[in-house]
């Protein structure tokens, strides 16, 4: 199986798998699981943008330790850089590009190289998927195409299970609004001593 055979069937699984997920948690695990099954990397991580904390939540990874994911915050300044203007970018040498954050943690795991890729949604950046290699990789062409691509349908998943987890809130609230509203009506009737024709009148009201 040549290459482009081999991407082409990694989106098409991808798009398949994610396409039944509900949750993002479940999306960026498939996603990371995938990327790096298709390039033979050592790991992969999905990141997603914390407006609130200005850092990157780890959403899914696959293929590095708990002790290196646990490193420390990921902040979104810093890690967007690899991503401006969503254009990804490749580093060979962890260990001698400023860019990276923890080189010494990215030493200890065995890492060497490092490809960052923007997940955006709707013209925003709401993450970045990084590949990470044991060995020094330079990334063709293909593999940044593929990566990016990867990104792009993580993104759109990603804003379509924030949609349905929305819906699916306003779904409940109306349910909850609706059963503590529920209560029996009765209807009017003539009082004693009291005509037919003015209780009548009272009900058309």
């Amino acid at each position: 199986m040549n290459t482009h055979e081999l991407h082409y069937e990694t989106i098409t699984r991808l798009t398949t798998a994610i396409s039944q997920c509900r949750e993002q948690e479940e999306v960026a695990m498939i996603t990371a699981e995938s990327v790096k099954s298709a390039l033979n990397a050592k790991g992969c991580c999905v990141f997603l943008v914390n407006r609130e904390t200005g850092k990157l939540d780890l959403m899914g990874s696959s293929g590095l330790s708990r002790e290196y994911l646990e490193k420390g915050p990921t902040h979104f300044k810093q890690a967007i850089k690899e991503a401006k203007d969503a254009v990804p970018i490749a580093i060979y040498d962890v260990m001698d590009d400023p860019r990276i954050e923890y080189p010494e943690e990215a030493k200890k795991e065995g890492i060497s190289s490092l490809l960052g890729v923007p997940i955006v949604s709707q013209n925003k950046i709401i993450g970045a998927l990084r590949v990470y290699t044991a060995k020094p990789w330079e990334f063709s062409q293909d593999d940044v195409t593929v990566v990016q691509a990867v990104a792009l349908i993580c993104g759109m998943a990603m804003d379509i299970c924030r949609m349905y987890k929305g819906y699916k809130t306003s779904i409940e609230i109306l349910k909850n609004m609706r059963d503590s509203s529920s209560f029996n009506v009765n209807k009017w009737t003539p009082y004693e001593g009291v005509p037919t024709s003015v209780s009548q009148s009272i009900c058309d009201y």
